[in-house]
């Protein structure tokens, strides 16, 4: 990184940054330091989580799938056709209109969704940070190119305004 820019950061940080959020006085200090800003966030998280957070990420997966429909579908159909039709009546144990089904649907439904949503949640999470990184990354993009500003100009100071020519 040029100097000109840690040098930038640094009359930063000793001069005006009252008006600056706090998040952008934690770039101009990573920048004066020449950290890197760009990363990973959701391979970071990814690898932080839960085993609790990893069985909701593979149950949302699963149930979000086209397999899980068709599986659930062929399930029901067979569940329905069996009790409305093929058994023998003595051993339908859920006849028309499929209560014993409903309850079943009704238990998945109450277990799953909040399983669910703590998927969706998480990945809420990994967004907004992943918003905030590309803030601090735009953010450093343009002092760096203020600094280019200032380096073309200084440049052309020197060259003149003939462009070196007499």
């Amino acid at each position: 990184m040029d100097e000109r820019i840690r040098a930038l950061a640094h009359e930063l940080m000793e001069s005006g940054v009252e008006h600056l959020s706090e998040r952008e006085r934690r770039l101009i200090v990573k920048i004066a330091q020449r950290h890197h800003i760009a990363r990973n966030v959701a391979h970071d998280l990814h690898e932080k989580r839960t085993p609790g957070e990893r069985w909701a990420d593979h149950l949302a997966a699963w149930g979000g799938s086209w397999s899980f429909v068709a599986g659930f579908a062929l399930f029901l159909a067979l569940w329905s056709v069996w009790n409305a039709f093929l058994a023998p009546v003595a051993q339908r144990f859920d006849p028309y209109p499929f209560i014993f089904l409903n309850l079943i649907l009704s238990m998945l439904a109450a277990l799953q969704a909040p399983i669910i949503m703590m998927s969706q949640n998480r990945q809420a999470k990994i967004d907004r940070m992943q918003a905030g990184q590309d803030y601090d990354v735009n953010l450093k993009a343009e002092l760096e190119i203020m600094a280019l500003h200032d380096k073309i100009d200084r440049l052309a100071h020197l060259i003149g305004p003939h462009g070196g020519k007499s």
